[in-house]
């Protein structure tokens, strides 16, 4: 199988930096999926599931934050503020998030607020997805 450099950063650490047969990821308007001598492109990034297989074949799942990919040159640069693995999430602390978030929606002030809130509200049950 074609191969392509992955190298995915968070804004605290570099996450996976080497060979990638496939990388799936979260995108504003849907997954998007890229494959070895992908065309050149940047794709905004939104809260959900990210997940790459190597070139051993082994399949990494993840949660990411908001961010972007870059696709060039067979080289493929992911930057998020955030990603972490299942083993990574406390499903309470999430759970807890979730439900601070759902509460702030319901007493919104101003629009600030409510965009503010969805971002969390999503940011929590993408965690919860992936550690089920």
């Amino acid at each position: 199988m074609a191969l392509f450099d992955l190298k995915i950063v968070a804004s605290n650490r570099l996450f996976y930096e080497g060979k990638c047969q496939s990388l799936t990821i979260p995108c504003t308007d849907g997954e998007k999926q890229v494959l070895a001598h992908h065309s050149a492109m940047l794709m905004a990034m939104t809260n959900g599931t990210l997940r790459f297989t190597d070139e051993a074949g082994s399949e990494t799942i993840a949660v990411s934050g908001t961010g972007f990919a870059e696709v060039a040159d067979n080289q493929v640069t992911v930057i998020v503020d955030t990603v972490e693995r299942p083993e990574e999430i406390d499903a309470n602390r999430a759970k807890a998030a979730a439900e601070r978030a759902q509460e702030r929606l319901r007493q919104r002030k101003s629009l600030q607020e409510y965009y503010k809130g969805q971002a969390a509200l999503s940011r929590a049950m993408a965690r919860l997805k992936v550690k089920r």
